[in-house]
C-alpha cells in the first residue's frame, strides 16, 4: 500500500459467526461520511486478515448520536453487514472496578513515555 497510515478503533474475531467485527467509535454525531470509512476498514480487513473459510467482516459504528434516515441513506447501497447506533458515557465506574483501572494521569504518563520512545 501507500505510506498512509489507517487505525480502526477495535477488531474482534467473532468465533462462533465465524468472522471479523470491526468496530468505529465517533464522539460525535452521525455523518454519512462515517459509513464510507467503515466500508473502507472492513474492505481492508477482508482483503488483509479474512480466510475463505471466514464468513463476512460485520461493520459496528457507535455514535454519541444519529438520525435514522441520515444512516439509513448512508447504508443503503453497501452490501456489507454494517449497523450504526449511538452511546452514552457515564461518569461512574463501579467501586469494584476503580482500583483496577489506571488514573488519568497515569494513562497519560504511559501514553507519553509510549511516544517518546518512538
Amino acid at each position: 500500500m501507500n505510506n498512509m497510515h489507517y487505525y480502526v478503533d477495535l477488531v474482534f474475531y467473532h468465533i462462533e459467526l465465524k468472522c471479523y467485527v470491526v468496530i468505529e467509535f465517533k464522539n460525535k454525531k452521525f455523518i454519512p461520511e462515517f459509513a464510507g470509512k467503515l466500508n473502507f476498514y472492513i474492505s481492508a480487513v477482508d482483503t488483509l486478515l479474512k480466510k475463505d473459510s471466514d464468513n463476512q467482516t460485520i461493520g459496528i459504528l457507535l455514535c454519541r448520536d444519529k438520525n435514522n434516515i441520515e444512516a439509513e441513506f448512508s447504508l443503503r447501497d453497501i452490501n456489507k453487514p454494517i449497523g450504526v447506533s449511538e452511546f452514552e458515557l457515564t461518569e461512574l465506574i463501579p467501586d469494584n472496578l476503580k482500583s483496577s483501572l489506571p488514573t488519568i494521569e497515569e494513562f497519560e504518563k504511559e501514553l507519553k513515555e509510549l511516544l517518546d520512545n518512538e
